[in-house]
């Protein structure tokens, strides 16, 4: 070896650095590092941030210490927003990546083949399948992954499917708190768009809508929901619809960032002010919300995190499996925030203001 070779080794941090600047054992950064449940959030957090200060990669002298062998998950994705992909692929690389952990990522072409898909990853000899919206609730995909005897996990499905590990927010609770907060400004004709019908996320967000409205005293007709699929393209469409409405409404509350910043969009072509005419609020807190003007108030949906835990929950289980421990059930629940930014605000007092009225 050396002597450049043998330097620039020698300065590599170690898995001693790690537990050191922690403040932890060497074995306790191992099993953070190997994915293991025994390990308290906080110590876990310590660890995590110490690796990234560091900029420590795992090596085989550190994974031996907990024995792990190597672990590739499999991660289908067919999500038609490209901020929540972006996202949720951050957030898995990023935790395979502290725990020695391969992700080899297939998709699914939108109206694709999901079958061939998954089979295909499956010959590629995954240990366990990632599955991220709307595959988390493609019966299909499941059931081929259950026959091939492979662990999978459902992320943000709205029902979680009792035979796999799920994780994602409530729903229901997200849209029901949103609906309350536009209600609460004053809005009384709140209009809604759905997402796409494939989705139990859907159903679950528009429950709590009309949930919310109802406690409100504020109907919810069909004229002011809009169906949409989760996508630019038909946020504008169901935007146009709502407000073409013979009495269209001062508030759009829609099912993801994407629709709600297709609503900005068609207000502004039609000359209304957001917010001063139009409040608009989003769901997920991707990036789009804070690239379009006026900035959306959204539910945050920790999409990251939900991508971490996932690859957590699934080696857990796979390194179960390999020991001969039990099979863990488990349906994660984490927390959603209501942001609010400048797309929303009172109901104006005076008519609508148009490139009319402005000309």
């Amino acid at each position: 070896m050396d002597q450049k070779t043998a330097r620039r080794q020698k300065s590599a941090p170690t898995i001693s650095d790690v537990a050191a600047r922690a403040g932890v054992s060497p074995m306790t950064v191992s099993r953070v590092i190997n994915g293991e449940a025994n390990v308290r959030p906080a110590t876990r957090e310590a660890v995590n941030i110490a690796i990234a200060a560091l900029n420590y990669a795992p090596n085989a002298a550190a994974r031996s210490l907990a024995g792990a062998e190597q672990i590739r998950i499999g991660l289908l994705y067919s999500n038609p927003s490209a901020a929540y992909l972006s996202e949720f692929l951050v957030g898995g690389l990023e935790q395979a990546s502290r725990s020695n952990i391969q992700i080899v990522v297939e998709q699914v072409p939108v109206d694709g083949d999901a079958e061939a898909a998954v089979r295909h990853i499956i010959r590629g000899g995954v240990d366990g399948v990632i599955l991220p919206p709307p595959l988390c609730d493609s019966d299909t995909v499941i059931a081929i992954l259950a026959e091939a005897g492979l662990p999978a996990v459902a992320v943000a499905t709205g029902r979680a499917p009792s035979d796999v590990l799920a994780v994602s927010i409530d729903d229901y609770e997200a849209a029901k708190a949103m609906t309350r907060h536009i209600a609460a400004l004053g809005h009384r004709r709140i209009g809604f768009i759905i997402g796409n019908p494939n989705q139990t996320a859907s159903e679950r967000r528009l429950q709590g809508f009309r949930d919310a409205m109802a406690e409100a005293g504020l109907e919810a007709p069909d004229a002011l929901i809009g169906q949409g699929l989760f996508t630019y393209r038909s946020g504008l469409d169901a935007a146009e619809h709502l407000l073409d409405a013979a009495e269209p409404p001062s508030a759009i509350f829609a099912s993801n960032d994407d629709m709600a910043a297709a609503t900005v969009a068609v207000a502004h072509r039609r000359g209304l002010d957001v917010p001063g005419d139009l409040t608009v609020c989003g769901f997920d807190d991707t990036a789009l919300a804070t690239t379009i003007w006026p900035e959306l108030t959204t539910i945050h949906q920790p999409i990251t995190d939900m991508s971490r835990t996932a690859v957590e929950l699934l080696v857990r289980q796979i390194r179960g499996r390999r020991a001969g421990r039990p099979e863990i059930s488990s349906h994660l629940l984490l927390d959603f925030t209501l942001v609010r930014r400048q797309s929303d605000a009172a109901p104006r007092r005076r008519p609508r203001a148009t490139l009319t009225d402005r000309a």
